[in-house]
Order: structure tokens, then sequence, then C-alpha cells
């Protein structure tokens, strides 16, 4: 009944599980899926399949709507402890380092290729902005200092933030009225502190309603999560300030916060940043003209070294002079400064403000993130070697996740005793639960203990019960028999009942 969006679906969801697969795909190989992402949007359009898509401002609307959800999620992975000791260094990077970046990256571009100055900082502009996806990706597959790992993270986390503005401020230069310095670097104080203040308000209240909500299902934690996340977004938008800062401020608040289901809504923003990358990836790499992309293969080149051998060390050098950095570290932090698909969405902006030369400027991006993705990436851990700032002493990352556990082939239980039950007063091991099933922890009065097999049950406890998948549904059914009879179910049947009437 409806053949057109039949097809699309039949489209989405195979380019969807083709992108899903392309992730085991391209970490054995040790590529960052990104590219993977890439390469099939380019093998859908028009130089492949001859799908075509030219709409730069729909790019341009669901890149920031995937940028959206995936700085959220950043912000709520993000630990404070490991995040607070390196704030001063992330900050600086994604000021102070963004404006030194912009400035080497626009005389370079400038002097070597001939271009106008707004053109020539507008390079320098979009590329100074370091990808959290792709730094997450590289640097968790790596042995390295706390604090060096959490400086680039965070740094990937918070510097969206400025370029954005500047990105627009450049976008709209000579359109608009122009103003002088002073007022443009007042408008980017004002719309960070404002961001920040925002962010903080939305977490902090997102804290305070999430605790004390009780939503009928454990689902729509993760959702209001999310939607306290986007809120930040918005509202900061609505008062002309910075809303990825805010989506930042607000998902750490969040994320750091003792919420009910916690690894329920980590988990649910983790494959919505997945989602939200394979979405945007493959939207890039059908928004691109292959045909185009010889001619700007010598000004990416050109603008990459300037960037990766001036640009991006120089930043760091000068950002990190009030701390403790050495030598090393910071020559670490200069190569490690990967580009992603932020760059590719940033440069959408001059391209839907119809800036001169802006085409021209996307298909450098493009190729320059395809290029030195790659040389980047495949070289952090040789680098990081020679540099000699690994930490093979440092514990691996340990990763948790929450039940059901399908690689253990167990299920996690919640079992509530309410008033009236006849399971208050029964002791542990008078549940006679099946050979694989355990009660695990008790929570009572909010405080949480391991019980023993004489710990006597209470009106109002939880019980995490953890059962193997043979046995749940015999564990299931030795509950029920004794919330039925309590110590009596052991003289009934399993569920409970009197077979002798």
């Amino acid at each position: 009944m409806t053949p057109g969006l039949d097809v699309a679906l039949l489209v989405g969801a195979a380019v969807l599980l083709v992108a899903v697969g392309a992730v085991r795909f391209s970490t054995r190989l040790g590529v960052p899926s990104l590219l993977a992402y890439l390469a099939l949007g380019v093998a859908i359009g028009e130089a492949g399949l001859g799908i075509r898509f030219d709409d730069v401002e729909l790019t341009r609307v669901l890149g920031f709507c995937a940028l959206i959800v995936i700085i959220a999620e950043g912000g709520l992975s993000a630990r404070w402890s490991t995040l607070r000791p390196v704030l001063g260094l992330a900050a600086a990077l994604s000021t102070v380092g963004v404006a030194v970046s912009i400035l080497v990256v626009g005389v370079v571009v400038h002097l070597l290729l001939g271009l106008d100055w707004r053109l020539a900082l507008l390079y320098g502009a979009v590329l100074s902005s370091t990808d959290a996806a792709a730094v997450f990706a590289t640097l968790r597959r790596l042995r390295l200092p706390p604090r060096l790992v959490a400086t680039l993270e965070a740094e990937s986390g918070i510097n969206d933030a400025p370029v954005v503005i500047l990105v627009l401020l450049l976008s709209r230069a000579g359109v608009e009225a122009a103003h002088p310095w002073w007022y443009e670097v007042l408008l980017v104080g004002y719309e960070l502190g404002v961001g920040a203040a925002v962010g903080v308000a939305a977490g902090i209240t997102g804290r305070y309603v999430l605790r004390r909500a009780a939503l009928p299902s454990a689902g729509l934690y993760p959702i209001a999560v999310v939607g306290f996340t986007v809120l930040a977004y918005a509202a900061g938008s609505v008062l002309h300030a910075s809303g990825f800062l805010a989506v930042y401020v607000a998902g750490v608040l969040l994320g750091n916060a003792r919420l009910p289901h916690r690894q329920a809504i980590l988990g649910f923003a983790d494959g919505l940043a997945w989602l939200a990358q394979i979405g945007l990836f493959v939207l890039l790499g059908l928004l691109v003209s292959p045909s185009r992309l010889d001619a700007a293969v010598l000004p990416a080149v050109v603008t990459g070294l300037a960037l990766l051998l001036l640009a991006r060390p120089l930043s760091v050098v000068v950002s990190a002079l009030p701390f403790r950095f050495g030598l090393r570290e910071q020559l670490f932090l200069s190569w490690a400064g990967l580009r992603g698909a932020v760059p590719i969405v940033l440069a959408t902006i001059p391209l839907s403000l119809r800036v001169p030369g802006a085409d021209r400027l996307f298909d450098a991006v493009f190729v320059l993130v395809v290029i030195f993705t790659l040389l980047q990436a495949g070289t952090l851990a040789p680098a990081a070697r020679r540099l000699k700032v690994t930490a093979p002493a440092e514990a691996a990352e340990i990763l948790l996740e929450t039940a059901p556990l399908e690689r253990m082939r167990a299920d996690l239980l919640q079992l509530e005793v309410p008033p009236g039950s006849r399971l208050g007063g029964v002791h542990v091991d008078e549940l006679r639960l099946p050979v694989g099933a355990s009660v695990t922890l008790v929570l009572r009065d909010g405080v949480g203990f391991v019980p023993g097999p004489d710990t006597r049950l209470k009106v109002g406890d939880s019980l995490l019960i953890v059962a193997t998948a043979e046995v749940r549904d015999e564990a299931e059914r030795r509950l029920r028999a004794v919330s039925r009879r309590g110590r009596l179910a052991r003289w009934f049947g399993e569920y409970g009942e009197d077979r002798t009437g």
C-alpha cells in the first residue's frame, strides 16, 4: 500500500545491518569504523548504486542531530573522577588550542593555496575539532597513562562547542553586519558561559526528577535521560548559547549521578550513539561526489600536513604551558588529535550558507579525514611505544554489562516482597532454589547487602537472583510456590498448590 516507504525501509534496514557488520570487520583490520561507513555511503551513492543525494541543508540538520546524540553519550560515559584532574588542560586545548590551530592553518592555506583570508580561516576552523568517536575507538585499544587518555577524550567532548560557534561566525562574515573583534570575543564567551550554565541546570534538574520519579517501566529511564540532554541543547540554542556544550555538561552530570537503572541508561545511549554515527557517516558518504575528489587531493594534503606538523603541535605546546605535561606526552597529544566526521559535518555549514569556495572546502576536508585517519590511527600504537608513553602495567579497561548475560547463558531476575506476601519471614535457604540459581543481593531500606543462607526476608525487600538459562523456569516456579505458601511450600507442589483437595 506504501511502496515508497517499503522500499526506503528495505534499503535502510539493509544499510544498517551491513554497517553493523562492518564494525566487526573494521575492528579486525584495525581500521576506524567511520571509514567503513563513509565507504558504504559512497558505494550506494551516485558513483555506486546510483542514489543521488545533494541536499546539503538536510545533511547539516541531521548531522547536528547526530552530533547531539554522540556528544550526549560521551558526557554520560565520562567519569568525573578521571575528568576532573585534566579538565583545565582539556578546556585550554578546546579554546586557546583551537584559536592557535585556526590561525596557523589559515596562514599556511592562505600563503600556499592562495585562498582569501575568510576561506583560509574556515579551513582552519572546520579542522580544529578532534572527533570523539575516532578518539574513543582508537585509544581504548592502547595501554596509556589514564591522564593522557582522559585529556584526549575530554578535549574531543568539549571542543565541538567553540568550534561550531567559530565556523558559524566565519561563514556568516560579510553576509551579516560586521562587528568589531572584541564583540565577537564577548559573543563567544557568552555562548560558552551560558551554554555551560544551561547544561548544569538541565543535569541537576534531570538528577532530581529521575531520582524521585517512579516510572512504570525501566525502559523509560534511558529515554528520559536522553530527553534531558536534548532539552539542554534546545534550551541553550533558544538562548543563543552553545547547545553542544550544554549537552556535554548535562551528560556528565547525569552520567555521574546515582540514577535508577544506570547501566541500562548507558547501554541505551551507547546503542543510540552507534546508530547516530552509522546514519551520519553513511549520509556524508552519500553527499560527496567522487568525481570531484581528485582535484581535492593536493589541498587536502597541504592542509593536513600544516595541521599535523605545525598547527596541532603548536596548539598543544601553548595550551600545556600552565600544566605539568612532559615533552613526550605533548608530542603524543599532538599526534593523537584525530579528525573524523565532525569536520565533515562542520564543512556543510559554509556549504549550506553558499560561502564562495565552500564546495572545494567540503571535498578537501572529506579527503583529508580519510587519508589522515588511516595514517594516524594506524601509527598511534608505534608512536606511543617510540615516545615511551605506554603504560603496560596499567590495568586494562574492564567492560561490565548488565543482564541478560548472553555469553554466560544466565539471567538476572528481580523479586519484590510486597506487603502481605508470604515471602516475608522466609529464610533464603527455605526458598529451595535449584542448583544454578542463587540470591546474590538484597536491597533493604535503601541499603544493599549479600545475603547468607539464614538471612530472613522482610516485607519491602528487593532481591536480585542470578539463574542459568537451564534452571530459570524452575527457579521462577519455586519462587511462585513460596510466595503462595511461605514455609509450607515444601509440602505442596512446585506451584505451591494443594494437591490433596
